[in-house]
């Protein structure tokens, strides 16, 4: 039964605005009527929107059906479950009508969701509102526009032969419309019966609600009036054709009485009208006959039941009727008892085909408008101004194409995006590439492509707006946002409807073209036509892009336009990233598009990107429009390449729980297009688009149709291509196979042996991939990404449920895409502890670095990106700071061991065994210390590789570069500890031999004075000082003439004894040699050096003989220095002092004092200060305003660069480029110097130091005051000694205190312990006055930073210098941090010219960058090829451990360019060959021109 019984006609419209107030009341829609809910709330990422869990009341009901709805599930109106069982007695109900929900949400809803909603449901085959019931107004509406999206495709029966089929627009299409009433109360099941007519040849479905639906039982409060309309399209094939052709089929619902003005409209549109009634009433028939004698066109037929004995009508009044209405008995359905439901539906079914078969009249639903009007109906398409002038600027638009070809509209008013443009296109690629260079040198060439680049671009400067255009751009520009929707949405349509014409005949061309096997050329041609005669609103959106693109820079006249996008992509049209008819991406529109898009977004746009791939015509856009409820283009008629975008907002509340702020969409054209297979480009353009949307996504959707396994193949060969491109530069995507048209229950289970062969397929496929891109370690697809064959594979039934076109969506096809949703959603969720999603600034610095690469043709060598290229600079700048902490640690280690070993050598000289456990034990400490750094430094790598921010995902590839970097720095520093130690205790021993001979002299001299002391004192003569001199000198003379100096060593013997020993591998000793001879080891294997055993023992043998002569002239200075008698000498004053105030009696106290601080203090304090300053010097250098100078490599050489520029020196750059190692040392000592002596730095960290020592000597003071056991000294004359060596022994720990030195100061001493501390603790003081004014004469620094034991430009050129190798063409050096990388890599090539390359023939310096011959067809030839002509494309086979990427721009190389140019004259001078031939263009480059391109090549920001 269709309703229950309805009001009297008086009140019915009172009731029906009661009724509409209550249902949205009930539902909770009150705000949102009349018209106030918009498509974009359903275009957000939700809470609700990722879960499907039943309304747990009627205010859920709204936005679970409209989100069911979005989702494709045909299920949607099963949304309205009762709370309880609904029982008619109990009166009110708890849930609602499935119609009044529907008519209520249509009611709230704006244009653009009405319009949204007309598609989904018709795509659920459900009956959609024709006539909508009037709400709080006095008339129904038309919905004429929200139809109009509505596109359908069919076969009718006069096409069978053919197999052609129709698509169009489904309010344009003229089609028999018939309608089906009923009068009062009426037993017979009108919805019912319809649906059983419409869907015979297929199951039921419910296209109409009904009282046997569920909740189709509640009393109906809004739905009277309302007229819904469906219609009957044939498939073609006969057997399941109930019609031959379409039909239009309408139902009101309600009494017609209720409801004249719905009634009279069907009259005037209808070739039949059915009229369902049990029993008729006068007023009734009048009302009939009337509209009949109006409408005689019209055709009544009843629907009857007949009485079951007589088996005629029951009613007399019916009988009335019909003679009234002049009907015949053919006009007369009738349902006997005899008549179950199907053989009634066949009756009725019987009934339409006999009216279509007569029928002569056919109508559009754009024409029934016009009805409409007549009876004062509101049409919706002109109820808002906004729609109105939308649709009249469209008009503007459309009218300028008239009549012409597709084709030539294009070229004459969309002129930017056709040849230029594609012509551009080429021209970057062939930049990269440089196939086609002919005779021409390969700069030159370059240059003339610049060339032409920059004149097509100068001539797109002079281009003049096109009326089209003009209008387009007008109507986007306007304040109004919905009149702006209006418009895009007209021009769509009428643009879609003008290319589903032109491409219909065009592909009935091509078809024939392949039927009778005509020549490649000919199709290849119709597939060109095909994709030119294209026309659709993004083809505006791409001129307008052009236009921005030509126009930016130039003129601000369109500067706006990236707004206007912006704003429009926010509102869930989709935008285009990349022109598939150029394969070329509008580089400038894009990024500065999404820049506005980001500032709209408040600057917080953490982005997540899913992406699909897939066959053409495999449900690609479908798939991602079910999961998402977006409105990708699908089925338009028209064959668009490229990629589009769509961006989803997600829920505030749902933002942290997902770790992003936007989802952004990308949907591709199909790859292996059947329009497209004959154009040469095809398969290229195929793996372009692959690489490009793999590359920018984070999950990408690989799309399968399972009947078709031959494209599977071939687009999962491109797909690998793509994954095994992005794992190499640092991007791992996530993967998802899903395998649509998969039926059945157990398909998961069934397909395991496909599972199984797919993943067969894709390590098959890797392989050989892999093998093309030069990465022979990888061999199976999960060496490529994270691939579960379980969990990374989704099964989807097929779309339909049944036969198209009047198959409804499958619901587990719905169910399925849901599922594959919510996992989608709940890997987005746990991806958020891995790693933070792009911004957008950073998705775009990818995006452009991405489609740079995949212009040339090795991706992965020439794949260049800042986000990936400031994430290793970052790596780095925190692994050299790790490094220096390390070093820097065990340098303070190394320091104070070799106090140690100064003390424990003048306290146990002759005891070997515990000198040897003694350094046994400090070697095990330094051991222990090293691995507990190397064990910080690993943890510390380890956190940051756990970062989530930094973009740390995108090296992952260097990690365990970075690890074994730690490693071998740790070998490294100890055999650097375990030498310095060795040579540390070798120098400590000569050194305790040399003072031995000290002191026994010093003893010697002693006695001799004490002698003469008591031999003076004995004479009864008192001696002036004259006279005691004459006997001191004549007693030193004597004495000291028998002291020889030093025995000089054989040097020369020692060093070519230890050559021979490490030639013969046997063990030696001598350090300085040791480690002179690794030197020589180290550079032949890491400067590739290819020498024999009798180069090397040759080279050895020349390089020692000359560091031997270093060696004996350091040993004869030391020697020299060391010398006894010269020892003594300088002792000489202070003996002579010393015994005149002992033969006087003299107080000597104050001298004794200033002796000690001057021969003992000083010289440790000023070495204790030394020990440290070299550590504290590279700290100074690595915290000041220049740090960021020595913060990573690429830094460190952008800084010298820049300063080489602005010097302008030729032979600086002339030493920087073949002296790089004494360059980069004489750099960096002259910038410590200038450092240490512009802000006095150096005074600052002496007297840091200076006051630390300076308290540790006084807290020393008052300890010495006590003995052992804590008793303060007594003040006599003995303790005062004990009290000097109770200060030295404190103070070991910190100082090396020369004992010998301190016994000649306490010989003969005779003051007392307080008057000594008094003095000393104000010499002390003087002490530090004296070194504080030393310290200011800041003009020997030079000679104060040789004389360090840790040499600060040593550390700091460790930290800068890295691996040392240089580019094999160039001779550039490698900037990779840590020393252990397997890839050498700079961010600046240079001309081959810097590296003495020039051609073999002419003697002319080859001015090509090699960044840009490794990307030809030229080749090269040098030893490392045997003389052979090598491919430089192939570099990597002669050089594996150098990656050669393009420069990051065309500017990047300008900076050499120019040095090349003004020095080209005297570089060929210095390498005794003929100038380069340099291009024209190089000559226009400026100094200022060449900085800015050092900027842009290592991405500094305004330098």
């Amino acid at each position: 039964m269709d309703s229950p019984d309805q009001p009297d006609l008086p009140c019915f419209v009172a009731h029906k605005e009661h009724g509409l107030r209550k249902i949205l009341c009930k539902l909770g829609l009150e705000e949102y009527y009349p018209n106030k809910m918009s498509l974009q709330c359903l275009l957000k990422i939700t809470g609700d929107s990722i879960t499907d869990t039943g309304a747990d009341s009627e205010r859920a009901l709204p936005m679970r059906f409209l989100k069911r709805l979005m989702m494709l599930n045909a299920e949607c109106r099963s949304t309205v479950a009762q709370t309880e069982d609904y029982d008619e007695d109990d009166g009110e109900s708890d849930t609602v009508n499935p119609l009044d929900l529907v008519i209520a949400i249509f009611h709230c809803a704006d244009s653009f969701l009405q319009q949204a909603m007309m598609l989904k449901m018709s795509m659920c085959q459900f009956a959609l509102p024709l006539l909508l019931p009037p709400g709080t107004e006095s008339q129904c509406t038309l919905m004429l526009w929200a139809m109009q999206d509505i596109r359908k495709e069919w076969r009718p029966h006069n096409l069978l032969d053919t197999r052609g089929f129709v698509e169009d627009g489904i309010v344009n299409v003229s089609m028999p419309f018939i309608s089906f009433v009923r009068l009062r109360k009426c037993s017979l099941p009108k919805s019912q019966l319809l649906n059983e007519i419409m869907g015979k040849a297929q199951q039921i479905h419910n296209i109409f609600t009904h009282i046997d639906m569920e909740a189709g039982n509640v009393p109906r409060y809004i739905v009277d009036g309302l007229v819904e309309i469906t219609w009957y399209l044939p498939c073609g094939n006969k057997n399941l054709d109930i019609f031959p052709k379409p039909l239009a089929v309408a139902n009101l619902r309600g009494d017609i009485c209720s409801s004249e003005t719905q009634f009279a409209f069907l009259t005037k549109v209808s070739s039949a009208i059915f009229v369902f009634l049990d029993q008729v009433e006068e007023a009734e028939i009048k009302l009939l006959s009337s509209i009949k004698n109006t409408a005689p066109e019209s055709k009544f037929l009843l629907v009857v039941k007949t009485d079951k004995e007589t088996k005629r009508i029951n009613d007399p009044s019916i009988e009335q009727l019909i003679s009234q209405l002049q009907l015949q008995s053919s006009n007369i359905i009738s349902k006997s008892a005899k008549d179950n439901k199907s053989r009634f539906s066949n009756k009725l079914t019987a009934a339409v085909t006999h009216v279509m078969q007569n029928c002569k009249h056919s109508i559009t639903l754009r024409q029934i408008s016009s009805v409409a009007y007549d009876l004062g109906i509101q049409v919706d398409e002109d109820q808002t101004d906004a729609s109105r002038s939308g649709k009249k600027a469209a008009k503007e638009v459309e009218k300028t194409i008239g009549v012409r070809e597709v084709a030539d509209y294009k070229k004459n008013f969309l002129p930017l995006q056709g040849e230029p443009w594609k012509r551009l296109a080429q021209l970057e690629k062939e930049e990269c590439r440089l196939l086609n260079p002919g005779d021409q040198h390969l700069e030159t060439y370059k240059a003339q492509l610049q060339e032409e680049i920059q004149d097509i671009k100068n001539k797109q400067g002079n281009y003049q707006t096109t009326k089209p255009m003009l209008s387009f751009i007008n109507a986007l520009s306007t304040s109004d946002k919905q009149e702006r929707a209006f418009f895009l949405k007209w021009l769509s349509l009428s643009l879609d409807t003008h290319s589903q014409k032109v491409l219909s005949k065009l592909r009935r061309q091509l078809k024939e073209a392949q039927k009778q096997k005509i020549d490649k050329d000919t199709l290849a041609r119709l597939d060109q036509q095909l994709l030119d005669s294209s026309l659709g609103i993004e083809h505006y959106f791409r001129e307008m892009g052009q236009i921005y693109e030509v126009f930016k820079g130039r003129s601000n006249m369109f500067s706006d336009l990236p707004n206007i996008a912006a704003e429009i992509l926010l509102n869930g049209v989709p935008l285009e990233l990349l022109d598939g008819d150029a394969s070329n991406i509008p580089v400038n529109w894009v990024r500065d598009v999404l820049m506005k898009l980001h500032s709209a977004v408040g600057e917080i746009s953490r982005l997540w990107v899913v992406a699909v791939l897939g066959v053409q015509s495999t449900g690609k856009s479908t798939l991602l429009n079910a999961m998402f409820g977006v409105q990708f283009p699908v089925s338009s008629g028209r064959c668009t390449r490229g990629a589009f975008m769509l961006l989803l907002k997600i829920e505030e509340d749902l933002r942290e729980e997902l770790g992003c702020d936007l989802i952004l969409l990308i949907d591709t054209e199909g790859l292996k297009s059947s329009e497209m297979s004959q154009l040469e480009d095809s398969y290229e353009h195929d793996n372009q688009i692959a690489t490009l949307v793999v590359g920018l996504s984070d999950i990408t959707i690989i799309n399968i149709a399972m009947e078709n396994s031959t494209e599977m193949k071939d687009i999962l060969q491109i797909v690998v291509h793509a994954f095994l491109r992005m794992k190499e530069v640092g991007k791992k995507p996530r993967c998802h196979f899903v395998h649509q048209n998969v039926a059945g229950v157990s398909a998961h289970s069934k397909t395991t042996a496909e599972r199984r062969q797919l993943i067969d397929q894709l390590d098959e496929m890797v392989k050989i991939a892999a093998k093309m891109e030069k990465q022979t370690e990888v061999v199976k697809f999960t060496d490529v990404l994270d691939y579960d064959v379980e969990k990374n594979n989704w099964y989807i039934p097929g779309l339909w449920h049944g036969t198209p076109p009047m198959a409804p969506v499958n619901t587990g096809y719905s169910e399925a895409v849901h599922e594959f949703k919510n996992h989608l959603i709940e890997e987005i969720k746990s991806c958020k502890t891995e790693r933070h999603p792009s911004q957008i600034p950073e998705f775009l610095e990818w995006m452009q670095s991405l489609w740079k690469a995949v212009k040339y043709e090795n991706f992965i060598f020439s794949f260049r990106n800042t986000l990936v290229a400031h994430a290793y600079d970052n790596l780095c700048r925190d692994f050299n700071q790790w490094e220096w902490e390390f070093r820097k640690q065990i340098l303070q280690c190394v320091a104070g061991a070799e106090v140690q070993i100064s003390h424990f050598l003048t306290e146990n000289a002759d005891n070997l065994n515990d000198l040897q456990q003694f350094i046994t034990k400090i070697k095990q400490n330094a051991s222990s210390e090293l691995k507990t750094e190397e064990q910080k430094m690993t943890e510390k790598l380890k956190e940051y590789y756990k970062r989530k921010d930094r973009h740390v995902h995108l090296i992952e590839k260097y990690k365990v570069d970075f690890f074994n970097s730690i490693r071998c720095l740790q070998k490294e520093i100890e055999h650097v500890v375990n030498n310095k130690l060795d040579t540390i205790v070798e120098l400590e021993r000569n050194m305790k031999k040399v003072r031995d001979i000290h002191s026994e002299h010093m003893k010697m001299i002693e006695e001799q004075v004490s002698r003469l002391l008591k031999s003076c004192k004995d004479t009864n003569t008192q001696l002036s000082d004259e006279q005691l001199s004459i006997v001191f000198e004549k007693m030193w003379t004597e004495t000291v003439i028998n002291i020889a100096g030093l025995k000089e060593r054989d040097i020369d013997s020692s060093v070519f004894a230890q050559l021979h020993l490490v030639k013969s591998q046997k063990d030696y000793s001598d350090t300085f040699t040791n480690d002179l001879l690794k030197k020589i080891d180290h550079d032949l294997v890491h400067k590739n050096l290819k020498t024999n055993t009798k180069c090397e023992v040759d080279l050895k043998l020349y390089i020692c003989s000359h560091a031997a002569r270093d060696f004996l002239e350091m040993h004869r200075q030391f020697l020299k220095n060391k010398d006894p008698r010269q020892h003594l000498e300088d002792s000489k004053f202070r003996y002579l002092s010393d015994f005149l105030d002992l033969y006087h009696e003299k107080d000597h106290c104050q001298r004794k004092v200033t002796d000690f601080v001057n021969l003992c203090l000083k010289p440790a304090v000023t070495d204790y200060i030394n020990r440290s300053l070299g550590i504290d010097i590279v700290d100074e250098m690595l915290t000041s305003t220049r740090s960021t100078e020595y913060s990573s490599r690429s830094y460190f050489q952008f800084t010298i660069l820049k300063e080489l520029l602005q010097k302008d020196d030729f032979q600086s750059y002339v030493k920087y480029i073949l002296k790089y190692e004494i360059f980069v040392k004489d750099w960096i000592l002259m910038r410590i110097i200038n450092e240490l002596s512009s802000e006095r730095s150096i005074v600052k960290l002496k007297s840091k130091n200076l006051a630390v020592i300076i308290q540790k000597i006084n807290e020393a003071i008052e300890t010495a005051k006590a003995d052992r056991d804590d008793q303060l000294l007594p003040n006599d004359i003995e303790n005062t000694s004990i009290l000097v060596k109770n200060l030295c022994r404190t103070l070991s720990k910190d100082m090396r205190i020369p004992m010998d030195v301190v016994e000649g100061v306490l010989f003969q001493i005779k003051s007392k312990p307080l008057s000594f501390t008094d003095s000393l603790l104000e010499a002390v003081k003087d002490l530090e006055k004296l070194l504080k004014a030393e310290f200011d004469d800041t003009k020997n620094i030079p000679h104060v930073l040789q004389g360090l034991a840790i040499k600060p430009q040593d550390e700091l050129f460790k930290r800068v210098f890295g691996c040392g190798q240089q580019c094999p063409f160039c001779l550039v050096h490698c900037e990779a941090g840590g020393n252990e990388h397997n890839k050498h890599f700079a961010s600046v090539h240079r001309p081959q010219a810097f590296g003495s390359y020039r051609c073999m023939t002419t003697e002319i310096l080859c001015e090509t960058i090699c960044t840009t011959d490794v990307h030809s067809e030229n080749c090269f030839k040098n030893c490392d090829t045997n003389g052979e002509l090598h491919p430089y494309k192939n570099y990597h086979s002669i050089y594996p451990d150098w990656i050669i990427p393009p420069d990051v721009s065309i500017e990047a190389s300008d900076y050499w360019k120019y040095v090349l140019q003004r020095y080209n004259d005297r570089f060929a001078e210095e390498y005794k060959a003929k100038p380069a031939e340099i291009p024209d263009a190089w000559k226009q480059i400026t100094r200022e021109k060449a900085l800015e391109s050092l900027n842009i090549a290592y991405s500094i920001k305004g330098s």
